[in-house]
């Protein structure tokens, strides 16, 4: 079911042909019935109608030849009148087959003759015609099923009407009428309704399939020539035949694809001289730094022999000179990303102790601020197959971004692990985060508040370089947050370096988090 409903949902075809195959057996299905059903009304109608004047006139004969012996100078018998009136009846059919012919005594009488024709057999009438015909003594007609005595049967209609013979009593006159041709008419019409309602099903259902294939076929060389582009081989095209309206799609997509490569290998091109800039200028910038560190280092030792003002300027030298430091490398590391030159130097490590040494290094900021940094973890360590340079670099950056965002607030750091996947959070209880931020607070240099000046001199580019880390290691680093709430940053790593993460130990929301352990470390 499933494999159904999967195919279901990605063919159109299938739909199209589909729903053309159940509508067309409903119509074809109605106005087949519809048709049978006016058809054996029409042949019944004519059928009873004929088969009543029929009974009519051979019951005015019978009555007829009944009068004319009655009013004789010798009064046949019984048996001989009875006789001579089933076969003067008889032989008004012209033809055999077309009635047959009982005539009953009413009510049944002992020794009373009785006379039917071709062995028809007297159950061939049904209780409540008898009824009728004796209750109203005028003629009645009903369908039924014509048995005969030796064993044959058939459905007919019926037409009985009441009769009396002279010194007999009286008599019910039967007319039965098969309705074998009919049967045959009414078989054949079915079978041909039958035909040439599957005939037109299967017309309509090609139908609908040839035209859906040259609807469809046009929007899947699209979808394949978009998944090429996808690809990166920009120079593919769809085929234009014609000037129909599929030929006009095909057009509009080929100069929407031109214009996107021509667009993408201009930024291309963009990015490739920015990275090529910021890798020069980087590199560039490593020698005359080296020069003015070492002349800074010197008037920094020197400074207690100078003035006030000019020791405070030594010192603000020596600071600025180490974030521009750290801005120098950390470009250096955004150039290698993103000239694919990053090596990934993978070894198995405890997650819960690489967490430990992140918060021992970040605690004298922590007191500065008056935070408090706290480890959630396992008792026993959560292994895990990784960088322990890359990683340990993103959980400080965690760390230092929640402390300086955490205004003096608790900061909660939590391990957790399963059999495929390892993760740390990092949690703090500060401003947090407005809606559609956790989509930007990875982008380079971005700030959620640009007015309010960094506490301890980022770069902005901590995160970016944390998220970079992250997919090296085939792993996922997300973010969540809600003003005045905090924010939790989680990175889940699979257990061996570069395979796919399939489950999350840790919640993004820190309120579905199940804490396993509590240990303060500090």
């Amino acid at each position: 079911m499933r494999r159904i409903r999967s195919l279901w949902r990605r063919s159109l075809t299938l739909r199209v042909v589909s729903t053309t195959l159940v509508g067309s057996l409903l119509v074809v299905g109605l106005l087949g019935y519809l048709l049978l059903s006016r058809v054996t009304a029409g042949l019944l109608e004519t059928k009873q109608r004929s088969s009543i004047t029929e009974a009519t006139a051979g019951l005015a004969e019978a009555q007829r030849i009944l009068a004319a012996a009655d009013t004789g100078p010798s009064t046949p018998g019984p048996a001989s009148l009875v006789d001579s009136v089933v076969a003067a009846i008889a032989t008004r059919a012209g033809q055999a087959g077309l009635y047959e012919v009982l005539l009953l005594s009413a009510p049944p009488l002992a020794g009373a003759p009785e006379r039917a024709t071709n062995n028809v057999a007297e159950t061939s009438i049904p209780a409540d015609l008898h009824i009728s015909i004796a209750a109203t003594s005028r003629q009645a007609w009903t369908y039924t099923l014509i048995r005969y005595l030796d064993g044959r049967s058939g459905p007919g209609l019926v037409v009985g009407a009441p009769l009396v013979v002279p010194g007999v009593g009286g008599y019910e006159l039967y007319y039965l009428f098969p309705l074998t041709q009919e049967q045959d008419t009414l078989t054949l019409v079915r079978s041909a309704v039958l035909v040439t309602g599957v005939l037109l099903v299967l017309g309509l259902v090609a139908l609908a399939w040839l035209l859906t294939r040259q609807v469809v076929r046009p929007v899947r060389l699209a979808a394949r020539t978009a998944e090429q582009f996808k690809a990166g081989k920009l120079t593919e095209r769809m085929a234009v035949r014609g000037e129909d309206d599929l030929a006009a799609l095909a057009t509009s997509f080929n100069q929407m694809a031109a214009s996107l490569q021509e667009q993408i290998r201009r930024l291309e091109g963009m990015s490739r001289v920015q990275q090529r800039f910021v890798s020069d200028v980087s590199h560039e910038l490593r020698t005359p730094l080296t020069t003015v560190r070492m002349a800074a280092d010197v008037l920094h030792e020197s400074r207690s022999e100078f003035d006030p003002a000019t020791a405070r300027s030594a010192e603000l030298l020596q600071t600025q000179l180490d974030r521009f430091e750290l801005l120098l490398a950390d470009l250096l590391e955004i150039s290698r990303f993103d000239a694919g030159a990053a090596m990934l130097d993978a070894e198995p490590i405890d997650l819960v102790s690489l967490a430990r040494r992140a918060i021992d290094s970040a605690t004298p900021l922590a007191d500065r601020v008056g935070s408090e940094l706290t480890l959630v973890a396992p008792r026993g360590p959560v292994r895990v197959e990784c960088d322990p340079r890359r990683v340990e670099r993103i959980v400080r950056n965690l760390v230092v971004n929640a402390v300086e965002h955490g205004g003096g607030r608790p900061v909660t750091i939590t391990v957790g692990g399963d059999d495929d996947a390892a993760a740390l959070a990092v949690r703090d209880l500060g401003v947090g985060l407005k809606p559609g931020e956790t989509a930007l607070v990875f982008n380079r240099f971005w700030r959620a508040d640009p007015a309010r000046a960094r506490s301890i001199g980022g770069t902005g580019l901590g995160l970016s370089i944390a998220l970079e880390d992250a997919r090296l290691h085939g792993g996922w680093l997300q973010a969540w947050g809600e003003p005045g709430r905090g924010s939790n940053f989680v990175l889940t790593l699979p257990r061996r370096a570069r395979d796919e993460v399939r489950s999350f130990p840790l919640a993004l929301d820190p309120t579905e988090q199940v804490e396993e352990v509590r240990s303060g470390d500090r």
